[in-house]
């Protein structure tokens, strides 16, 4: 029998797939990271094995600063055509809703910290409804229009937007499921001037990483072998 693999597009070195990286590794799965804006080939928008978009500081709308991205929503719109296994996470979830014509733009407030959802009738029938109650980590400042095709299933106190699903096999989460609070250092030194900008203060920042991580990693698991069942 042949190796399982999945794809993964990484925008930023130290985030990867965090605790989901387990998960996967323990189905059997052999992990094959790309690096946006050095070797992404185009191949793998139109594998049928999973892809997950991870996160980064930049936005959607760059595309004349970052011209790759336009190259990955250009991808992402042959593979949603494609009903292809596909979660995107934070960027990789605006870059979905920008692959599916929603426009995606700058936020009112920087969303930074760990804070609890308000999952949607659509949520609660999802994988996500391991997380009702579970403090999840958002770093954001960009939020995008909810594409047409696509289910309403999680809001925040400060965004609509923080998750949707077209069908059963595309998943876009604006939040971060997949933190692994081991790493969690790596987050507040690479993001330090982001967090001295916003004036987040990074000693809560990491105390709240002790109280909610753990409960997160269980409920990260939860959802994301929900998701692999029925994709």
């Amino acid at each position: 029998m042949s190796t399982q693999y999945i794809n993964v597009i990484q925008h930023l070195a130290f985030e990867d797939l965090g605790s989901f990286e387990q998960v996967f590794q323990q189905l059997g799965f052999e992990i094959r990271y790309f690096h946006a804006g050095v070797n992404i080939p185009t191949e793998i928008y139109l594998d049928p094995a999973i892809l997950i978009v991870l996160g980064g500081p930049i936005g959607v709308y760059e595309t004349d600063i970052y011209p790759y991205l336009q190259d990955e929503i250009e991808g992402l719109k042959q593979r949603i055509a494609k009903d292809f296994a596909t979660l995107g996470i934070c960027l990789g979830a605006q870059l979905i809703a920008a692959a599916c014509g929603a426009k995606v733009f700058g936020g009112h407030y920087k969303e930074i910290g760990f804070s609890r959802l308000n999952l949607s009738d659509a949520g609660f029938a999802s994988p996500l409804k391991y997380l009702d109650g579970v403090y999840v980590l958002h770093w954001h400042g960009d939020t995008f229009d909810l594409p047409d095709q696509a289910r309403h299933l999680a809001s925040s106190i400060y965004y609509k937007q923080q998750a949707f699903a077209i069908g059963r096999k595309i998943l876009a989460l604006q939040f971060h499921v997949e933190l692994n609070p081991a790493n969690f250092e790596q987050w507040l030194i690479g993001h330090c001037c982001e967090l001295n900008h916003a004036k987040i203060d990074i000693l809560a920042l990491r105390e709240e990483n002790v109280r909610y991580g753990k409960d997160l990693v269980v409920a990260a698991e939860k959802l994301l072998k929900d998701w692999l069942a029925n994709v």
